[in-house]
């Protein structure tokens, strides 16, 4: 093995088996991640969260995976409404995602800032977002401290005009280009 690689090998070894919540959290900040509204509206009320756990699944039905913390005090009404808005953010949405993280604004404060409209299932979505989906919860999967939503999309947005996608990465926000 060349030096180099087996240097670069052995600095990147983990020192003994710590997998402590801190050092997990610290390893997945440096995997990069979509920053989305995941948005529900129902008997249960409306609700929405800042969410970077959400990925495709399938194409064949359009599905896509959505984490929510059980803790988190709008996880129920999501499973009460059944239904989930999902507004993929862009360049310039990094307050809104801010908002949306907030564990100390009620909805109606986190829904007084941006354009909202709906769509079939009346889940809100972002107006200017690049991407938006329209989903209903179609499984559930409990894992650790959160669940796993598996939801069918049976709408989509696409602005016009895209603009720079938002990501996290180090804990921080970063543009992705547009082309």
């Amino acid at each position: 093995m060349p030096r180099d690689v087996a240097l670069h090998l052995a600095a990147t070894e983990s020192a003994g088996p710590d997998v402590s919540r801190d050092r997990f959290r610290d390893a997945m900040s440096r995997l990069g991640a979509p920053v989305v509204l995941v948005t529900t509206n129902g008997v249960a009320g409306r609700h929405g969260l800042t969410v970077s756990a959400i990925t495709s699944v399938s194409d064949e039905p359009p599905t896509v995976l959505v984490c929510l913390n059980r803790a988190n005090r709008s996880h129920d009404a999501f499973l009460r409404n059944g239904v989930v808005g999902i507004s993929i953010l862009g360049q310039g949405h990094d307050t809104l995602a801010a908002t949306f993280a907030s564990s100390r604004l009620s909805s109606d404060e986190k829904f007084g800032h941006g354009a909202w409209r709906a769509d079939g299932s009346g889940a809100p979505l972002l107006e200017d977002a690049p991407v938006t989906l329209d989903c209903t919860i179609e499984a559930r999967h409990a894992a650790g401290s959160h669940d796993v939503l598996f939801c069918q999309v049976h709408s989509i947005g696409l602005h016009a005009r895209p603009r720079h996608g938002l990501a996290w990465f180090s804990r921080r926000f970063h543009l992705l280009p547009a082309d």
